[in-house]
């Protein structure tokens, strides 16, 4: 019998089953999150289920992250009912200011290898980095889970994406992630899991994997899944007291597909205005006028991110006239640490507009929404028409690094002109 991939053994492991791809499997949930867009909905379906306790409350987070601060007094009443039920049932809440509950599910140690996180979020993917299995939901899965703590899904198929060479200077996670929802395309990897493998996902940093596995359900897939090292531990160390158990691939593991990415050959990518997987070279973008900067998001709001982008800021001599920066850290533990070492006293002076961490603008129902006609370039995950509250913008997708360029000269711009 052929081996298992990484996904099968997990979710064998946590059914108790012999499981394979295809196979429809009930499994035990390590943590769920639910966000202030996905757990109103939620509570509605577990009342209509008859829910009066939740099975697990340890293993539930609700965050407040997508209406911050609340815009209206439909969303002050959402959060009211999100503290409510918390604090009834013993559930954690992170407040709102407190950050992206991707990101926070990943800072706490809630995800952690070999484990089953689910959120209802379509970016839940993300914790994949951790090598768990970790995908989004809909909001009545995300009762379920609260009333049973179990969820039922499919074994997925896995895409074996193999990393090979180190990134070369100005080139960056997000364009791996790119490149790839260029070559897979929007639905290539449709209920399927990104694992991902080579020699070059050592050269990665866990912040990095982050964006890999945060963009894989823009090419369709149930998880991005990495495997545990080093890395791995490394980060976890003062983030959880549990003990884990890392989950390899085996060596004769069946997969759909093998991708391979030569990480070092690559150059810097953009998606263009209204698909994600529009990927192209961003030379073949330069010269196209931006008026708003993003930085921020559950792909690229984290420390490391900053860095790139202000050590661009700082070479190109700061932003040009007419162009709007708008900075969002993922969480308050970012921002703390941007104003610990003077990042975010960097990104005020050069004019830079704050916000308050979470989700921001990227999904629209908060921060700064951009103007009819303005392109703007991000480091989100998502630029579809009217994703950031305007369909008369338009949003552009790449690195930190390159969202700063822009900023420095008012036009797609690659980051290494800037930083030679």
């Amino acid at each position: 019998m052929a081996g298992r991939t990484i996904s099968e053994k997990i979710l064998a492991r946590k059914s108790g089953q012999d499981a394979h791809a295809g196979d429809l499997v009930v499994c035990e949930v390590d943590c769920a999150l639910g966000t202030d867009g996905s757990v109103p909905m939620a509570l509605d379906y577990f009342k209509a289920m008859g829910g009066e306790n939740v099975r697990d409350a340890a293993r539930l987070v609700f965050a407040l992250d997508h209406y911050v601060p609340p815009t209206s007094p439909q969303t002050i009443e959402l959060h009211r009912v999100m503290r409510d039920f918390a604090r009834r049932f013993s559930v954690t809440l992170h407040e709102a200011g407190e950050g992206i509950g991707h990101q926070l599910i990943v800072e706490t140690g809630r995800a952690l290898p070999g484990g089953l996180v689910v959120g209802a979020d379509s970016h839940a993917v993300t914790y994949g980095a951790l090598n768990c299995f970790a995908t989004g939901i809909g909001s009545s899965d995300l009762a379920a889970v609260m009333l049973c703590g179990r969820i039922w899904l499919r074994v997925p198929d896995s895409i074996r994406v193999v990393l090979t060479g180190q990134l070369p200077s100005g080139v960056y996670a997000k364009d791996i992630a790119l490149a790839l929802a260029g070559m897979l395309g929007a639905d290539g990897a449709a209920y399927q899991a990104l694992e991902f493998a080579g020699p070059g996902v050592a050269t990665l940093a866990l912040e990095d994997r982050l964006v890999l596995s945060n963009l894989a359900v823009e090419m369709g897939a149930k998880t991005g899944i990495f495997p545990a090292d080093a890395e791995t531990v490394a980060y976890l160390q003062g983030r959880t007291g549990q003990a884990f158990e890392p989950v390899a691939a085996d060596p004769d593991a069946h997969y759909s597909r093998t991708v391979e990415i030569a990480v070092d050959a690559l150059t810097p990518r953009i998606a263009l205005p209204h698909l994600v997987d529009q990927v192209v070279a961003l030379e073949d973008a330069a010269g196209t006028p931006v008026q708003m900067v993003y930085l921020g998001t559950c792909t690229g709001g984290r420390l490391r991110d900053f860095h790139q982008a202000l050590a661009v800021l700082e070479a190109g001599g700061g932003v040009a006239p007419g162009v709007q920066l708008v900075v969002t850290p993922a969480s308050r533990e970012v921002r703390d640490a941007m104003a610990a070492d003077g990042t975010l006293d960097a990104l005020v002076g050069f004019g830079a507009t704050v916000v308050e961490p979470g989700c921001g603008s990227c999904c629209g129902t908060c921060g700064v929404i951009p103007g009819d006609g303005v392109s703007v370039i991000s480091t989100a995950n998502r630029n579809f028409k009217g994703r950031m509250g305007n369909a008369k913008a338009s949003i552009y997708l790449a690195s930190p690094a390159a969202c700063a360029a822009a900023a420095t000269r008012g036009v797609v711009t690659d980051p290494r002109e800037v930083s030679r």
